[in-house]
Parts: C-alpha cells; structure tokens; sequence
C-alpha cells in the first residue's frame, strides 16, 4: 500500500510530499510519472560490509513534481518498471558520486543507465574542488544542512524511522536544485560536453566488468620474477571467483598483504599455510586451505616459456623532473583562472609522461583537456610558453620568435 507523508522536516528544512512504494504496480505508476518529466534523480541505500556484492535496501527517486522511496525489501515487489526507466534514453539520469549506484543497477539489472549525470564529477568542472560530497555541495548550493547521523544506520531492519526516511529523501530532493544550478554553469561556461565526455566513461561496461583474469590490476606490482608473477595472477583470479561465487568480500577470502606474502614464499603444505602470517587463523582448515594450495601449485608447475612478462616499470628518463615541476605550476595556474579541479584535468603520472613524451597517451593531451591545458603543457616544455611571476601571481607568458630561439640556445 502506498503511503504518504508532507511532515515538514525540521532537520532538512523543506515541505516534500513523499511516496512510499511498496508494490510493483505503484513503482509501475510512479515511473510512468517520472518518464513524463525531462530528468529524474536516483540514490540507493544499500550494505556491503559482509558480502561480495551490494544488497540493495532502499531505492530513492525524484522528478521535478514527486518524490519516491522505493522499499525494495517489500514482500512481492519487482523492480522491472525502475530498469525500464533507467533505459529509458529520454530522461537523464541524474546521481552524485554515481559509480555504486550504477554498479547496482548493473548487478540487478544487467543494464546501465544512459543518459547520466553524475554531479559530483560536473561539480569538479565547474570549480567545486576535487570529488566534493553530497553535502557540501547542497549547502553550498542549496544553502540546506543534510543530518548524516543516519547514512551507516541498517538499511535492512523495517520499519525505517522517520529520521532514515528523511535522509533518504534528501539525498535524491535536493539533488533537484544541485542538477539545475550546474547544468545551468556549465551551458553557461559552455562546457556541457565536457561533461559528456566523463559521463562516457561512467556508463562503459568495462567500468563494471572486470573479468576475474585480470582482477590481479587491483593489486600493488610487488613481485620481480615471472613466476611470482604468474602466482600473482592466478592467486588474484582464485580470489577474485571464489569471492563472487561465496558472495563475500575480497579481504574474507585472504587480504592482499597475504598474496603478497605467498608470491614471496609459496606453500607446498598445509602446514607451510599455517606458518604464514599474512593469513587469519585457522585458514589451514578452512574450506579455503586445498583450493589456495592446488592455485599455488599449479603456478609453481608452469613451464618457462608460459609464464607471463612482468609489466614493463615505467620510469620517467633522466632530466625530465624539471620539466614535470614546470607542468605542475602550469596547470596550478590553469585551474585557478578557470575554476576546474585539477584532479579532472591531469594527474602527477599524467605529468610525468607528459614531460617525457609530447604524444602521450594521456586524458590531458585529449579532448577538452587538451584545449584547457595540453596545448599549453606541450608549450611550455618545447619552450614556446615562460612562467612569469609579478608579485602576485604566475602568469603565463607567450613568447615570440625570437625569445624562442634564444630559449632554445
């Protein structure tokens, strides 16, 4: 049965007519409203800390005219018409912070939602910082304080409070005004596709998808031989199927300071599992001790010519760290006459290759970084740019022919 409520909540500071859905049909009716509308703003509640994949709990949805909780726990209740939605190519999608909400939906659903924007990445282009959260950005925004006390209660325990039920409600109503005012100063600065640039990323399979052979990326390169490396990837894989299959965090199948440690000094016994100390008490006896010693085995039995490379170790060539320190200044420079954080722009690898190699393939010689800031870079490193300083700040200095072949000389 569908409830509602338009109790004026003291702690967020507004009067919203609220929807409880508990039901497939209501969802059904509640998202054939929200389709009538040109966006819709989506949040879940969901746990994680005991399992491999996260279990949804509470699904949050707002158009300009109503605002949904969607209690996904109801008995009975499908979520068919949410999916359909998010397919939905006509309205946008809007998140903060959307990669675990996505994730979800992908999990469940087994699509990703397009369009999608996400606002904190928006934010980031638009001057708000490096990766602001939710609440500042609508207290700054917004001028509205979010109560967080609730955002680690347990999501899973019915009924919810009203105090839970007001902080979901916050996290997709005041996502309205926030998805408004940026889309606004991004029109406005014309930067919109910079924007879709990002958001491309966000919505690729591969983001959501990474097969178990290669979950050994998520690991720090710690082994020097091919053979600790081939243990390395094999023992990541094994981790990564077993953690999946068992539906159970990475970490409760073995932490990786313990992989790092097997590659180091592989087990040919049970015995041998019990001497390590990267691994939990008892593992020896675990339903996880046989498979562990049969994946290091079979690693160890390898012949040479299968063993895999070791990733070449990149290192930036000798007299490239001035210039790295120049591009750093330049994009200091850059961000604060444009209002971009430079997370979004370059990181310090980003730089480093950059000195090292004029193509690069790096975000910041791409696209709308490129234009913002690579052109520049690849200037100022060639010696067609200086960096001035006149008491007050840098500034950027163009150079004429002339000063350019004395540069050179």
């Amino acid at each position: 049965m569908m409830q509602a409520s338009n109790d004026k909540s003291e702690t967020l500071g507004y009067t919203e007519f609220m929807k409880i859905i508990t039901t497939t049909a209501e969802l059904a009716e509640a998202c054939r409203t929200i389709a009538d509308h040109p966006y819709v703003t989506v949040d879940t509640e969901f746990l994680r800390e005991s399992t491999f994949w996260p279990e949804l709990c509470l699904l949050q949805l707002a158009c300009p005219s109503d605002a949904y909780i969607v209690d996904v726990l109801a008995k009975g209740i499908e979520l068919t018409p949410f999916f359909e939605l998010m397919a939905n190519h006509g309205v946008v999608k809007v998140f903060h912070a959307a990669r675990q909400d996505i994730e979800i939906i992908y999990n469940l659903g087994g699509l990703i939602p397009h369009p999608v924007f996400d606002t904190q990445v928006a934010a980031m282009v638009c001057g708000y910082g490096d990766s602001i959260s939710y609440d500042q950005l609508v207290f700054r925004i917004a001028n509205q304080h979010i109560d967080k006390s609730s955002r680690f209660t347990d999501w899973k325990r019915r009924p919810l409070t009203e105090k839970q039920l007001d902080y979901a409600l916050a996290d997709v109503t005041h996502l309205r005004q926030v998805y408004q005012s940026i889309k606004a100063n991004l029109e406005e600065q014309g930067r919109t596709h910079w924007v879709a640039e990002e958001m491309e990323i966000l919505t690729s399979r591969e983001t959501y998808d990474l097969p178990p052979g290669d979950a050994w990326q998520r690991l720090k390169l710690r082994v020097r031989k091919p053979r600790e490396f081939a243990l390395l990837q094999k023992l990541a894989e094994w981790r990564e199927q077993t953690a999946r299959s068992s539906n159970v965090p990475r970490g409760r199948v073995i932490k990786d300071e313990a992989i790092y440690e097997i590659c180091g000094h592989p087990p040919k016994t049970m015995n041998d599992l019990a001497e390590l100390r990267g691994l939990s008490r008892g593992f020896d006896r675990n339903r996880y001790g046989n498979d562990l010693l049969a994946v290091v085995k079979a690693a160890m039995e390898m012949p040479k010519q299968d063993l895999p490379s070791l990733p070449p170790q990149r290192q930036a060539p000798e007299g490239t760290g001035a210039a790295t320190e120049m591009l750093k200044v330049l994009l200091k420079v850059i961000v604060e006459q444009h209002g971009v954080a430079a997370k979004v722009i370059a990181t310090v690898d980003d730089l480093e290759r950059i000195a090292a190699d004029d193509e690069a393939d790096v975000p910041a010689l791409k696209g709308w970084r490129r234009e913002l800031f690579g052109e520049m870079a690849l200037k100022l490193k060639n010696g067609g740019l200086a960096l001035g300083y006149n008491r007050k700040a840098v500034m950027i200095i163009e150079l004429g022919d002339d000063q350019k072949r004395q540069a050179a000389e």
